[in-house]
């Protein structure tokens, strides 16, 4: 038996591993100036915000049967073309040109879903081949002969110890509850009153109410 041969089919790809990525014969930047390059020749490229394409979506609510049956009646008389400002082969002409333009949609997003994809894939091993490097360095510099690997781990864990607590102060919390036995002011400047069942609630319900006027040095004690 051939020892390559037998080697060769034993290593067999993970099941999670993603599909080979074609190597690009064009270089990202090349890529870009070829697309800016195309829109500058299409010319008619009119950018809108979700809202004007949400608010125009509304107003095409007619059938490609009905636009064309609404098409004919401008050519059907003449009055109709001068009424709405375009003859009736004009109308056509944009009526054709829209249907044809959206072949165009569909393999720009065909083509942006596979480039979208391709770079996911990239972005997936590097993940997984930076994920392997940090296991293996971490490992490895536990030994003082691999010394030049502590300040390069040193430096991951801090990265990520900055990342996990960034998204605990984006990640909107719940308000912690105040500690038994205290109060914290509300904006009119009284206190909260405190949850019923409590040892403080359970208190304060035993003691006597005082009246103000029952207050010595207050004004009204000497009314009394």
């Amino acid at each position: 038996m051939n020892p390559t041969n037998e080697a060769t089919t034993t290593q067999a790809a993970p099941a999670d591993t993603p599909q080979t990525v074609p190597v690009s014969t064009l270089t990202p930047e090349a890529v870009v100036e070829a697309l800016r390059t195309l829109r500058a020749q299409i010319g008619d490229t009119t950018p809108l915000t979700i809202a004007q394409r949400k608010s125009l979506r509304g107003k095409i609510r007619a059938s490609n049967p009905i636009l064309q049956a609404s098409i004919n009646v401008i050519g059907a008389l003449e009055n109709v073309a001068q009424a709405v400002g375009q003859p009736a082969n004009d109308v056509r002409q944009m009526f054709d040109d829209a249907n044809r333009w959206t072949a165009v949609e569909d393999e720009l997003r065909s083509m942006l879903n596979g480039v979208s994809s391709s770079n996911l894939i990239r972005r997936q091993r590097i993940s997984l081949v930076a994920t392997q490097a940090s296991i293996i360095g971490t490992q490895l510099a536990r030994d003082p002969a691999n010394a030049v690997l502590v300040p390069h781990v040193q430096e991951i864990k801090r990265l990520k110890s900055f990342t996990r607590r960034k998204k605990a102060q984006q990640a909107p919390g719940t308000p912690h509850s105040p500690a038994s036995g205290t109060t914290h002011p509300t904006a009119s400047g009284t206190a909260h009153t405190p949850v019923s069942g409590t040892s403080e609630s359970s208190s304060q319900a035993a003691a006597p109410a005082i009246l103000v006027s029952q207050v010595p040095g207050t004004s009204g004690s000497h009314q009394a």
